[in-house]
């Protein structure tokens, strides 16, 4: 059919077809006219009695040659007039071509009108999967591969590495199963590039066990293998079993690149070592490895200083990184970090195109700073393309508001817009539900923790550690400890905050013999008690009463484990010392402390000397808080009940009046009870709200019904009023 055939590069807008310095197959048989008009040149081409194979030859040497989206509509053209569109090789080129241009609705036309002869070249379906999983379209081509199965067309190991990233990116695990199932099934278990991106599915599912599994079983392990497992620690925060696994590397001769520095040093960025991030970043560079833009993104975002930041950032602009969008995403969450705002704002409005993840560094920044409603006013504008169009807010948008209102104290607002992310369809990541479960135990909402629990199951996310922290975290300051240790023990990755939270979960409630436990099962276990994990386990002896192992625990820290006790061990000691009557000792450790004690230590002991009535220790201990210049009304407020207890008071009125002339106020208690999903919030002294208008007309009416009933009515009825 095309034998003896010439055409004319024709369209329905003919326009000459710049191509410079053309050249086509030595092989090709036919011919090809170049004709060249004001610097440009047009093209025909045809052919006597060439082979099919000539003619796609041609073609595809001429698509791989274009360099605009006009030549590649020029030459589609042509193959259409000459009839090689049927060729499936060359569809493939096309949809590739039209990819790389981002002309994905153009490659799909091409892919939708291939001849059906076509429809079992897996080149074609490989091309248009690529198409589709480079531009984000992952539920789309979840479709296409579906399609493929149902057709009875096979897969190859170009195939499964893009259907896994699809899947990994939407995160559905039942698919994600069955594709894993349908490689095994292909005898694709073992290919390199395949079980790498099934590794990166598992970990980006917060399965990484089953990553590990893979990575385990892997006779052949490349650089790629290895910086994928240590970068799912990294997005699990796992640090331990990240630098785990670079150990391993390097006992197995293999030199770490750059991409395995960055992902070890992102790993202990996410888990909060902003020390080890520091010094590993040192080692990296002691090692002759160049520092990357993406290496020196994690540090700056770990910074404990502004001046350090300022630093990096010459440092980030001498290296050439100053113009990176990461680079400068980062700098404006450690600018926000630290509360330099105006530094934030000025690196984001010099920003030439501003994207959703520079939008989330904004936001981030405001959310850090405490500036709530600032952030949220930029969420607003997301959420309504007010200023920026064609971006609208992701999961990372929704977290980094939902977190700042959290910190705050904001907790109300922080679990309405979690309400609203899901009204949304918005699924949630583990950094969301973290921030949320700590809502939930703030407000001692157990019933919408354990609803969150139940989410977290459905959306097989228990396994990841941060979630399952928050959980143990929500539970045991809920008061529900049993459900805590439950958690607690299905945790197969336990790092130090799980452990942490689980003996100061104990301690809080007076359990001090199960903190103990747990400590010396921590031990046991491998793990090394830190700062945080000794605070804990002082504090709870302090709450149980138990003098004799905290003394213990305290000369065990700073013998054993080498660690120099803090103003927070200090404050334990003293707390731990004067509740069991040893006053005497509790005052001489706070004399003896090598740093001048705070307004904490010094609370600690006059608590103390309130309890056992100890007026000269008192007195002396709150002049010493008193010159701290200490903001803290219950200062005040104790030895005002020390006088008050000792029959002073005079003396207790003038403690109080000073308090007063301070500008120093008591916080209001509270208490929370949720109702129907909505949390009610009780304060002291506050005026009646709108919605407890009813609570308050049931109180009134049992309390008729009281005294008709013969019963009179305790303080306690009186004071709900």
């Amino acid at each position: 059919m095309l034998h003896g055939c010439s055409s004319r590069l024709l369209i329905s807008n003919p326009q000459y077809l710049y191509l410079p310095k053309l050249s086509y197959p030595s092989n090709f048989s036919g011919w090809v006219s170049i004709t060249s008009h004001h610097n440009r040149t047009q093209i025909k081409a045809g052919h006597f009695c060439s082979t099919h194979n000539e003619i796609f030859d041609f073609f595809d040497h001429l698509l791989r040659q274009c360099t605009t989206i006009q030549q590649s509509k020029q030459i589609h053209a042509q193959t259409v007039l000459t009839y090689a569109y049927r060729s499936a090789f060359l569809a493939a080129r096309l949809v590739s071509v039209y990819a790389r241009f981002g002309l994905l609705q153009d490659a799909r036309k091409v892919f939708e009108t291939t001849p059906v002869e076509c429809n079992s070249n897996l080149l074609l379906w490989n091309s248009i999967l690529r198409a589709n999983v480079t531009h984000g379209e992952y539920d789309e081509s979840l479709r296409v591969y579906l399609r493929m199965r149902k057709l009875g067309v096979g897969a190859d190991g170009f195939t499964f590495p893009l259907v896994v990233r699809a899947c990994a990116m939407t995160g559905d695990s039942e698919i994600c199963r069955n594709v894993h199932t349908h490689v095994l099934q292909m005898g694709f278990g073992h290919h390199l590039h395949v079980v790498n991106e099934l590794m990166g599915m598992y970990g980006k599912l917060g399965r990484m066990e089953d990553a590990r599994r893979l990575f385990d079983r892997m006779t052949v392990k490349s650089l790629i293998s290895w910086n994928t497992i240590i970068s799912g620690y990294s997005l699990n925060y796992d640090c331990d079993s990240a630098f785990e696994v670079f150990h391993q590397m390097e006992a197995e001769e293999l030199e770490p690149s750059s991409v395995t520095w960055t992902a070890l040093l992102s790993s202990h960025a996410r888990c909060g070592q902003n020390e080890k991030v520091l010094q590993l970043y040192g080692f990296m560079r002691k090692r002759g490895i160049g520092s990357t833009a993406e290496a020196l993104a994690v540090v700056i975002s770990v910074l404990g200083v502004c001046d350090e930041g300022e630093v990096f950032h010459g440092y980030a602009i001498k290296g050439g990184f100053g113009n990176y969008s990461f680079v400068k995403n980062s700098l404006i969450c450690m600018y926000g970090q630290h509360g330099a705002i105006e530094d934030a704002e000025n690196l984001f409005s010099e920003m030439s195109s501003k994207n959703i993840v520079s939008l989330n560094a904004l936001i981030s920044s405001y959310a850090e700073s405490g500036l709530c409603d600032e952030a949220y006013a930029i969420f607003s504008q997301l959420e309504k393309s007010d200023g920026y169009p064609m971006v609208r807010p992701n999961v990372i948008s929704w977290s980094a508001v939902i977190s700042g209102f959290a910190s705050k104290g904001r907790g109300e607002e922080s679990l309405e817009l979690f309400r609203r992310m899901q009204l949304a369809e918005m699924m949630a990541n583990s950094v969301t539900i973290s921030s949320v479960l700590s809502v939930c135990a703030e407000l001692s909402a157990l019933r919408l923790g354990r609803e969150i629990h139940g989410h977290v199951v459905r959306a097989i996310m228990d396994s990841n550690i941060l979630v399952g922290n928050g959980l143990i975290n929500m539970y045991t300051k809920c008061g529900s400890l049993k459900e805590g240790d439950l958690v607690f023990k299905k945790i197969d990755g336990r790092d130090s905050i799980s452990w942490n939270s689980m003996i100061s979960g104990y301690g809080m409630h007076g359990l001090g013999e199960n903190a103990l436990y747990t400590f010396e099962e921590m031990i046991k276990a491998g793990y090394k008690p830190d700062e945080v994990t000794f605070v804990a386990v002082l504090s709870a002896c302090s709450h149980a009463g138990l003098v004799a192992q905290g003394r213990k625990l305290f000369d065990q820290m700073v013998r054993e484990f080498k660690i120099k006790p803090q103003m927070e061990h200090y404050a334990c000691m003293v707390d731990l010392l004067g509740r069991a009557g040893f006053l005497q000792e509790a005052s001489d450790t706070v004399k003896n402390m090598p740093m001048e004690p705070n307004a904490c230590v010094w609370g600690a002991l006059l608590n103390s000397c309130r309890m056992y009535k100890n007026t000269d220790v008192a007195e002396e201990t709150a002049s010493r808080i008193f010159s701290l210049h200490s903001e803290t009304f219950g200062s005040y407020m104790l030895l005002s009940d020390i006088y008050a207890a000792s029959g002073r008071w005079e003396d207790s009125a003038k403690v109080r009046f000073s308090a007063k002339t301070e500008g120093l106020k008591k916080s209001p208690g509270q208490s929370w009870i949720e109702v129907k999903k909505k949390v009610y919030m009780f304060t002291a002294g506050n005026a009646l709200q709108t919605d407890m208008e009813e609570v308050y007309r049931i109180l009134q009416d049992l309390r008729l019904q009281m005294k008709i009933e013969s019963h009179v009515p305790d303080k306690l009825v009186f004071f709900a009023f």
